[in-house]
């Protein structure tokens, strides 16, 4: 999977150190480690539909922080596996910090339609709160571009499946504006880490 190539300006360059470690380094408005990152430019307007088949976009989410991620339901491994850590993360952070809104944009329309997402994002062991998002490939191309996000799809014919997505596996913290606070590679996904530094960036 994709993790962080995709991020603007020096971003590629930076070393992400697990979450709840010191900052190492600062490039471009970035601190690894759990502190904030500040990109002006990502997390711009989305326009999409929910798994209820309501249409959302990013004023939906305003007033508390949300969770954004982008995935699919046919992903085999990644996808499940970072939606379990997310939870586990929620169920250790501390008394008084509520679990910020969680959201599954899909990069695979056309599978993951409402009903699909609907059936998915009902996994018990994923967050209760969690939203799953679709739309046509442009308007799930265009909120891509506004995580400064990047999928593509790669032919499987000797799978069931018949094709796979690879795409960014990162995770935003966005803030009650809708700003990005600070965001998880893959690799910082661990959950008591991950739930220090959510408590620490939802107390600041």
């Amino acid at each position: 999977m994709k993790t962080i190539q995709t991020l603007t300006f020096a971003v590629c360059s930076v070393a992400l150190a697990a979450c709840g470690g010191e900052p190492t380094e600062k490039v471009g408005g970035m601190q690894a480690g759990c502190a904030t990152r500040a990109y002006a430019n990502i997390g711009g307007p989305i326009d999409l539909v929910d798994h209820h088949g309501e249409r959302v976009s990013e004023e939906d989410f305003k007033g508390a922080p949300t969770l954004v991620y982008f995935g699919f339901t046919y992903c085999p491994d990644v996808c499940p596996g970072t939606l379990v850590a997310i939870e586990r993360a929620y169920q250790q952070l501390p008394d008084g910090v509520a679990p910020p809104q969680t959201v599954l944009i899909t990069v695979d329309p056309e599978r993951d339609t409402p009903e699909a997402l609907a059936s998915y994002v009902a996994t018990s062991a994923f967050p209760d709160n969690l939203v799953g998002l679709t739309g046509s490939p442009q308007q799930i191309r265009a909120a891509a571009d506004a995580f400064a996000a990047d999928y593509s799809r790669i032919e499987a014919s000797e799978s069931l499946a018949e094709y796979t997505m690879d795409h960014t596996s990162l995770l935003y913290l966005m803030d009650k504006d809708w700003t990005l606070k600070t965001f998880f590679a893959e690799s910082d996904t661990n959950p008591e880490a991950m739930a220090r530094c959510l408590a620490q960036q939802m107390s600041d």
